[in-house]
């Protein structure tokens, strides 16, 4: 049986000090909507475009959801020391995203600051056997497949917590994406510096009050499915997918970290500390 490797006791060093606004090289990606790639062609006409492998600073422009799929793209290609994102709203919510403006990009990219993610680690048993390791940067979701209500052992630190959890699913959320699924399930909203991780059931029918719980980042949090045959239950990182699970353990992995960059007025932490008191 494949167990989570021990939690790193340091983060990596962050992303390199970028170049002055002059010698900073942009790489420009977008969402597949007209209105993005109509600003993606304006800008790179406006401060040019390089390869990825050449590049300082990733420019998404999208959503949330392009965001997400560019950290992951960038995680891919250097794990080490993934590049940098900067991302520009052209999709709908934008919560992960700065205001767009085309004007003086170069100066807001070298003045922004610098927030640092550390994804969920996945490693997902099929009930053939079969093992399928993903990263989540916001989440990682179990979801009941049929009509059928998931049955649920939920397992911390080696320790039974929940013996038996019937609901539609649960899920781990980070800081940076308890503001997202997490928060549609009344999972509770996680400061970035917290140092925890939010658990949260989805449409619990048993325990009825059981409203989840905040761990330690450096919880390892163990799911079985119980009686799988008949209840079957898929587990999602972000955009991976894994049907039929019979078990699902979730670490943060601090041994990787992804750098996004924002303006200063558009601080995260701010952001996400705001959040909690919308109305």
């Amino acid at each position: 049986m494949t167990t989570l490797p021990p939690a790193a006791d340091a983060a990596p060093s962050l992303s390199a000090p970028l170049p002055a606004p002059e010698d900073l090289r942009l790489a420009f990606v977008c969402a597949d909507t007209d209105e993005a790639r109509s600003a993606r062609t304006r800008l790179v006409h406006r401060y040019g475009n390089v390869p990825l492998d050449q590049a300082d600073v990733i420019v998404a422009l999208g959503g949330d959801g392009l965001l997400l799929e560019t950290l992951h793209h960038a995680l891919a290609r250097r794990r080490d020391r993934p590049l940098p994102v900067y991302g520009m709203n052209r999709g709908s919510v934008g919560f992960l995203l700065n205001t767009y403006r085309e004007d003086e990009l170069p100066e807001r990219v070298a003045k922004a600051q610098h927030v640092t993610l550390h994804p969920l680690q996945m490693i997902a048993t099929r009930v053939s056997g079969e093992q399928v390791t993903a990263l989540g940067i916001n989440e990682v979701s179990l979801l009941r497949e049929t009509r059928q209500a998931a049955k649920l052992r939920i397992t911390v630190d080696g320790v039974v917590r929940l013996p038996e959890l019937i609901c539609d699913g649960a899920l781990v959320a980070t800081p940076a994406g308890s503001t997202a699924y997490n928060l549609s399930a009344h999972g509770p909203i996680v400061p970035l510096g917290a140092g925890v991780l939010a658990l949260t059931p989805i449409s619990a029918f048993r325990p009825r009050r059981w409203r989840g719980a905040l761990l330690p980042h450096t919880a390892a949090i163990t799911f079985e499915i119980l009686e799988e045959a008949k209840r079957p239950v898929s587990a999602v990182a972000d955009f991976s997918e894994v049907r039929e699970v019979l078990r699902v353990e979730v670490r943060e992995s601090r041994d990787i970290a992804l750098t996004l960059l924002f303006d200063p007025e558009l601080n995260l932490e701010e952001r996400i500390l705001k959040e909690q008191f919308a109305p």
